[in-house]
């Protein structure tokens, strides 16, 4: 059942997405009856095709060639605290309006918005009671991995609990760009849990790429490195996963370390984090709407305070259809 939208600040957000989602494309042979992630490495349109095909935000299917991989810069850095990289504690800490972001977070005028409310999480919380949790919410994605050397100790609490709770849940995966290739990470979260299933409640994974929570804000690598990195990443996982992951970042970061590159908007979900500017702020270029918004890293909920651009029944057929 649907929750009550989330009451948040500024206009209504935009309606562009009510229409984005309208599609209802099945991919047979894709079910998982147990929710579980699960990698496909055939076409999914017919038995024995050798056809990729992977569900784009719009809904559409396009074929994906086996990826061929542009080599981006190793530099290993010394990682001293997995743990303690998720989503809203990095933007606290490095982005540029974190200043302003808690005296923001009290809505200035408050509307009550067609969003749903979610979160995201990671080890820092633990185990969660989802019975507590889950008449509050309509979605929550949960950390599985890092680099290829880090998985998270409470995923299964906080992948598979949802899922008991009939909640939607999704995985994702913090990049870390210059420690390992985008296809190597890809896999990596594949392997340790960040598949999808169009089960209706499984979402498809999402790539955390954001600032260098260990050195460097772009990781060392230049604007065009770091576009290669991200095609391999998601080439990588729509080639498996036949659903293209959802994309988390600020803009600022984007801007600064892809050149506010747009080349990945027709294809890939948009989760933009802001917590000071009315839904979600500038968005990065080509995308025109937000799927998900991350807008406080505080609140009543456990972990990070989320909402869903749209409807409980287009949050489903995302989960359906990829």
């Amino acid at each position: 059942m649907p929750r009550f939208p989330a009451t948040l600040f500024g206009p209504q957000p935009q309606t562009i997405i009510a229409g984005v989602f309208a599609l209802a494309i099945v991919m047979p042979g894709m079910i998982n009856p147990g929710g579980q992630p699960v990698g496909h490495a055939s076409g999914s349109r017919a038995s024995g095709s050798k056809t990729v095909w992977a569900v784009t935000v719009s809904g559409r299917e396009v074929r994906v060639p086996k990826p061929r991989f542009i080599p981006t810069p190793v530099r290993p850095e010394k990682l001293t605290h997995p743990r303690s990289d998720y989503m809203g504690a990095v933007n606290a800490a490095h982005a540029p309006w974190r200043r302003s972001a808690k005296a923001r977070r009290a809505p200035l005028a408050a509307a009550s918005v067609p969003q749903l409310p979610g979160i995201d999480i990671s080890a820092y919380q633990g185990s969660i009671n989802w019975r507590a949790v889950a008449p509050s919410i309509d979605f929550s994605y949960a950390k599985a991995t890092e680099g290829t050397y880090y998985t998270n100790p409470f995923f299964t609490n906080q992948y598979l609990g949802p899922y008991d709770a009939g909640v939607i849940r999704g995985a994702y995966h913090f990049a870390i760009p210059n420690n390992s290739s985008g296809q190597a990470q890809a896999l990596y979260f594949i392997r340790h849990g960040g598949g999808w299933s169009a089960d209706g409640r499984t979402l498809p994974g999402m790539l955390d790429i954001e600032y260098n929570p260990y050195g460097s804000e772009c990781y060392r690598l230049t604007q065009s490195q770091m576009v290669a990195w991200l095609r391999n990443f998601i080439n990588e996982y729509a080639f498996v996963e036949h659903a293209f992951p959802v994309i988390y970042s600020t803009t600022d970061w984007w801007t600064t370390c892809t050149g506010n590159y747009g080349g990945f908007a027709n294809n890939d979900p948009l989760w933009i984090a802001n917590y000071s500017a009315s839904h979600g702020g500038p968005l990065p270029r080509g995308w025109g709407f937000y799927t998900f918004w991350q807008y406080s890293d505080v609140g009543s909920l456990p972990g990070d305070q989320d909402v869903f651009n749209g409807a409980y029944s287009q949050l489903q057929t995302l989960a359906k259809n990829g």
